[in-house]
């Protein structure tokens, strides 16, 4: 899958150089502290600095807010029923038809677009994402780099990454590991048995407090047994890196027999996410056939989320006709989300009126006040609509709700640079690409807002501030580099 060309490349670079201050230029300096243990907040900065490099370079990263809303809002729900309710969990996506869900340092799990379209229910996709959140809240990734005592920063942060390479391209991981003579990474290809029955019976314990049907988790896994027995050699990803025993399938499949019966009907929204990723495959006419058929034949588990699609599909063919006339066909059925909403506010967009579009965002934000991707969409229509003082107040309200949000900082950086507004452009987009980990750039921008020469005393002042702060963080990790902690 494309993940591992991200993955692979951390790995190797910090494998094969010999000096631990080389191998830092790659992924964070962890000072002495990581000698001794993986403390939570050295994991968090490794996961952080992983999913930064994935943002930005890989290509199969799925940027969209709406997936990535519904992803969080399900593995929230998961979280909020664990033994840790308070755990910091982030949730993304990867464009890949394979089946595979990972789960890196600091409580970040990706999954691939192809774990949703293969689950037959929500339950069987919650299955999955509470297996993941189980390894997390265990630290089972930082209990097996340990097992290695490694003394070296450098050699423990690759085990890690050679970890999470192997468990989305098992071919990958060894050839990068073979390349740089760390053959003790070889045997931690896979989470061990131990790990996985824990991983299996706490997630099934989050899976019932949750409200789902706790048989997903036994029907999802024997799926995909039952793949890899078809197929032999090419089992599913997934199985690879959790590799499922009889012992384990039979586990699952007594405690969901011991359990009370319980049938729960999968949210609108996972159909419609659902329906999304597969409008988004293919042609657009593809998108359109598909639907249509499954609309005349009557073969759908949700009539709105197959008429989403077929609108989604048709905007993407650029009827907008068609587009309205399918979406007004679903909303006759009265449905609500916030995702019928951003492809309502979408067909607007796209017919040249992106007033209504706002409108339609600002209403419905009434609603769904949560929903990062109605305010995305909200911003980007008024900036659209030219309304930039209205998107300035918004933004700055936005804002002081959810400060280390980087999307947020660049939509302010646009709204600034409609209004001519320099030194505060500049500052805004200082905050965006270092809340990215991107800390050159970001002292570039502060620079340039230094020299704007449009703001006031006070705004002039908290420029310089930010800038001497930026500054001290630079000078720290280059000595980091120079002493190799």
């Amino acid at each position: 899958m494309p993940l591992p060309r991200i993955v692979a490349a951390l790995l190797t670079a910090t494998v094969v150089t010999a000096s631990p201050a080389l191998a830092t230029d790659e992924l964070p300096d962890l000072g002495e502290a990581a000698r001794a243990e993986l403390s939570p907040q050295l994991e968090r900065r490794i996961g952080e600095r992983i999913l930064n490099e994935i943002r930005l370079r890989e290509p199969s990263y799925v940027d969209d807010p709406e997936l990535s809303d519904y992803l969080n809002h399900l593995g929230g729900r998961l979280v909020a029923a664990s033994a840790n309710p308070t755990a910091d969990c982030y949730f993304f996506l990867i464009r890949d038809s394979t089946v595979n869900a990972f789960a890196m340092f600091g409580g970040f799990i990706g999954v691939n677009t192809g774990t949703l379209l293969t689950a037959q229910s929500e339950s069987e996709l919650a299955a999955v994402l509470a297996h993941e959140i189980s390894h997390v809240l265990q630290s089972h990734l930082a209990r097996q780099i340990q097992r290695e005592k490694q003394s070296s920063v450098a050699t423990m942060i690759a085990m890690a990454v050679g970890v999470l390479a192997a468990r989305s391209n098992s071919q990958v991981a060894t050839a990068a590991i073979a390349s740089a003579q760390a053959g003790s990474i070889q045997a931690q290809l896979a989470y061990s048995r131990d790990f996985e029955r824990e991983a299996d019976r706490v997630g099934f314990q989050t899976l019932s407090q949750a409200g789902f049907d706790v048989r997903g988790m036994a029907d999802f896994f024997g799926r995909l047994q039952q793949a890899g027995r078809v197929y032999e050699n090419s089992a599913p990803v997934y199985m690879r890196s959790h590799p499922l025993t009889v012992e384990r399938m039979s586990d699952m499949q007594n405690r969901a027999q011991s359990a009370p019966y319980r049938q729960v009907a999968g949210s609108l929204d996972f159909h419609l996410v659902r329906a999304k990723l597969r409008a988004q495959m293919g042609t657009p006419q593809e998108g359109i056939s598909e639907f249509g058929r499954q609309l005349r034949e009557k073969k759908y588990a949700s009539e709105v989320a197959v008429r989403y699609g077929l609108s989604y599909s048709l905007l993407r063919a650029k009827d907008v006709a068609g587009a309205q006339r399918e979406f007004d066909a679903l909303a006759a059925l009265k449905p609500s989300s916030p995702l019928l909403a951003g492809l309502a506010a979408a067909i607007r967009i796209a017919d040249n009126d992106p007033g209504g579009a706002a409108a339609i965002y600002r209403d419905a934000l009434q609603r769904y006040p949560q929903s990062t991707a109605l305010t995305y969409g909200y911003a980007e229509a008024l900036l659209t609509a030219k309304q930039y003082e209205q998107a300035r107040l918004f933004l700055d309200a936005q804002l002081q709700l959810h400060t280390s949000d980087y999307k947020l900082h660049g939509l302010s950086a646009r709204t600034f640079s409609a209004t001519g507004k320099r030194l505060q452009q500049h500052r805004a987009q200082a905050e965006f690409y270092l809340l990215q980990g991107q800390l050159g750039p970001a002292v570039e921008q502060l620079q340039f807002a230094q020299q704007a020469g449009d703001g006031s005393f006070f705004e002039q002042s908290a420029v310089d501030a930010r800038l001497r702060e930026l500054r001290r963080l630079q000078v720290e990790e280059a000595k980091q580099k120079r002493t190799g902690l």
